[in-house]
């Protein structure tokens, strides 16, 4: 699998997760009251898996020099404001091509914990270690504190991309 199929497409199928979660949040009696809700005292808000979710594709396209932003870290209010960094991910997103992408055997470099962590690596494994890795981690938060709260959702709802190759029984 090339880079282009690891990153960016999984990460673009996903947001359509993650919109399509948030969707029918906005319809639970809850209503925005949701976006505060934590699986544990120790863990993030759902806004800030939110959050994390829509920035962690833009971090990896700046680490892997395919695009040059900074966005805040400051977590969503409202599912408006959480379709927003969505909307505002997919869009960067569309702007890389397969042709864009680095070698797989490029380095990368980069810190987390302001700079208690520094790590050196390939692209391809930035990727697949720490990037994805993340990204799905926080996706799954955002499903079981929708699901905690009482959210009508299952794994059909988690990965509805494999639909996509459903063969009905013969």
């Amino acid at each position: 699998m090339n880079l282009y199929d690891q990153s960016v497409a999984t990460y673009r199928s996903r947001l359509s997760t993650l919109s399509a979660m948030l969707a029918k949040a906005e319809a639970h009696e809850a209503g925005e009251a949701l976006l505060q809700a934590k699986l544990s005292d120790d863990m993030h808000p759902l806004a800030m898996q939110i959050k994390f979710v829509t920035n962690i594709p833009g971090d990896t396209a700046k680490r892997l020099g395919l695009a040059d932003n900074d966005w805040s870290m400051e977590p969503p209010t409202s599912f408006s404001e959480a379709k927003a960094l969505i909307a505002q991910t997919s869009e960067m997103l569309d702007g890389i091509s397969r042709e864009d992408l680095p070698s797989p055997d490029a380095r990368v470099e980069f810190s987390i914990g302001d700079g208690a962590y520094n790590f050196e690596m390939s692209d391809e494994e930035y990727v697949r270690e720490f990037s994805l890795p993340n990204f799905y981690f926080h996706l799954s938060m955002a499903y079981a504190i929708l699901r905690m709260k009482g959210l009508e959702i299952g794994k059909a709802d988690f990965i509805p991309h494999m639909m996509a190759y459903f063969k009905a029984p013969s």
